[in-house]
C-alpha cells in the first residue's frame, strides 16, 4: 500500500474526525513532509481533504471509494468469496469491456475434462469494479450514463462446469441478488424497509418508480469445445443524486436510490404529520460490496438444485411489476411494425416472459422488449 492509500484509509477510518499530521506520519511510518506531499496528491486526484487550525486533517467526503475499503468490506461481508479476484478502478471504459479483454488473453478458463484452468482458478468469480466509466454499454450497443461520484459498475465473471447454456436464467438470478442486496442496504435506514425494489423484464431493476439498474450479460465462447464457457455480467447502479447527468428523457425515467430514500421519508412523514429525516447517505462501498457477493451467492445458489431455482424465479416473478399489465412488444427491436399489444401473464422457469394476446393466444418471450406506459410503473 501507497503512503497516499495508507493516508487516505486513516482519513476513512476516522469517520470525519481530525486527525494530525504527527499521528499520521506516525502510522504510516513517514515524514510529516510526506504526509502533506499525499494529501496534496488526494486532493488532486479529487479527495476533498480538509485541514484545521491545529494542522490536522479531515476527510469531508462522507463517501470515500478505495480498493482496499472495498475487499475489506466485501471480504468480511461475504467470506466465502475472499479469494476471489478482484480490480477496482477510478474510471475505466466499460466494465464489462474489460473482463471480455482479459479473457480474450487468459486462453480456456477450463480443460476439456472441465476442470478450472490455472487462468480459470484466477477468473472464476472475479469482480471487477469502477466509480465511473467512460463507455459504459448496456443492452444493443446502447449507451449507459455512468458518471463520477454518483453510481458504482461491477462486472462479475462466472465460468460453470459446463458452461452457460441459459443466459436469461443469469439474467433474471442476478436481477434478484441485486433487489437482495439493496434491500440488506436500506433496511438500517429510516424508511428504508418500506422501499422495494422491482423488476422490469428481464434486466432492469427499478425503485420508486424509476431505473436505478441495469444488467448487461455477455457470453465468452470456447471455439473450441463450441460452447458458451463464461458470462460476463455487467451492473450499473445509480446511488448519489445527480442533477446534471440524468437530463431530458433520461430525467423522467432514471432515479438514484438516495431519491428514493428521500421520497419514502418524504411520504411517510406527510402520513405522520411529521418532519422528514434527515437524507441518511448510502455508502457505495457498502452497495457494491453487497451487489458482488449477493450475486456470486446467487450464482452458486442456482447451481445447488432444482428447487433452488424454482424459488429464485418465485423470486423474481414476486419483484416482477410487469405481471398482469398491458405492454407492447417489440420481438424485432426498434422495429415499430413488428410490435403488438399483449397482457404480461407469467415468467416460466427459464426467465421467459409469457404474454397473452387479444385472441387468447399466448406467446414466451425469450429476447425482444417490452414496454408499458409509464404511469403503470
Amino acid at each position: 500500500m501507497t503512503t497516499k492509500e495508507k493516508v487516505l484509509q486513516l482519513l476513512v477510518q476516522a469517520k470525519g474526525q481530525a486527525i494530525s499530521g504527527e499521528v499520521i506520519a506516525a502510522e504510516c511510518g513517514v515524514s510529516r513532509a510526506a504526509v502533506w506531499k499525499a494529501v496534496k496528491a488526494l486532493r488532486e486526484a479529487g479527495s476533498s481533504i480538509e485541514g484545521t487550525t491545529n494542522g490536522g486533517y479531515v476527510l469531508a467526503d462522507d463517501d470515500v471509494f478505495t480498493p482496499e475499503l472495498f475487499k475489506e468490506t466485501f471480504c468480511n461481508r461475504f467470506p466465502d468469496f475472499s479469494d476471489c479476484h478482484i480490480e477496482c478502478f477510478k474510471e475505466i471504459d466499460s466494465t464489462n469491456t474489460y473482463a471480455k479483454r482479459i479473457l480474450a488473453e487468459c486462453g480456456n478458463l477450463r480443460d476439456i475434462s472441465g476442470q478450472l484452468t490455472a487462468s480459470g482458478k484466477k477468473y472464476h468469480k472475479a469482480v471487477i469494479v469502477a466509480e465511473s466509466q467512460t463507455a459504459g454499454r448496456g443492452r444493443l450497443g446502447r449507451t449507459f450514463v455512468s458518471p463520477e461520484k454518483t453510481g458504482i459498475y461491477i462486472s462479475v465473471i462466472y465460468a460453470p462446469k459446463g458452461g452457460i447454456t441459459n443466459p436469461a436464467r443469469l439474467t433474471a438470478s442476478a436481477a434478484v441478488a441485486i433487489c437482495r442486496a439493496i434491500k440488506n442496504v436500506l433496511k438500517s435506514m429510516p424508511e428504508g424497509e418500506e422501499i422495494e425494489p422491482q423488476i422490469k423484464w428481464i434486466n432492469d431493476i427499478f425503485v420508486g418508480g424509476k431505473k436505478v439498474c441495469g444488467i448487461l450479460a455477455e457470453g465468452v465462447a470456447n471455439f473450441e469445445s463450441g460452447m458458451i464457457e463464461a458470462a460476463v455480467v455487467g451492473m450499473g447502479i445509480n446511488i448519489k443524486k445527480n442533477k446534471t447527468a440524468f437530463e431530458g428523457e433520461l430525467a423522467g425515467v432514471v432515479g438514484t436510490l438516495e431519491e428514493a430514500v428521500e421520497m419514502a421519508s418524504s411520504n411517510h412523514s406527510k402520513s405522520q404529520d411529521a418532519a422528514p429525516h434527515a437524507c441518511a447517505k448510502i455508502s457505495r462501498t457498502q452497495i457494491a460490496a453487497e451487489i458482488a457477493g449477493q450475486v456470486l451467492k446467487i450464482f452458486e445458489e442456482d447451481a445447488t438444485s432444482p428447487a433452488a431455482h424454482k424459488a429464485i424465479i418465485e423470486e423474481y416473478k414476486e419483484a416482477s411489476f410487469l405481471l398482469g399489465q398491458e405492454l407492447t412488444v417489440y420481438p424485432l427491436i426498434g422495429d415499430e411494425k413488428s410490435s403488438y399489444k399483449a397482457r404480461a401473464t407469467d415468467i416460466d422457469e427459464n426467465a421467459g416472459l409469457i404474454v397473452t394476446l387479444k385472441d387468447g393466444s399466448k406467446r414466451t418471450l425469450s429476447s425482444g422488449e417490452v414496454t408499458l406506459k409509464s404511469a403503470s410503473f
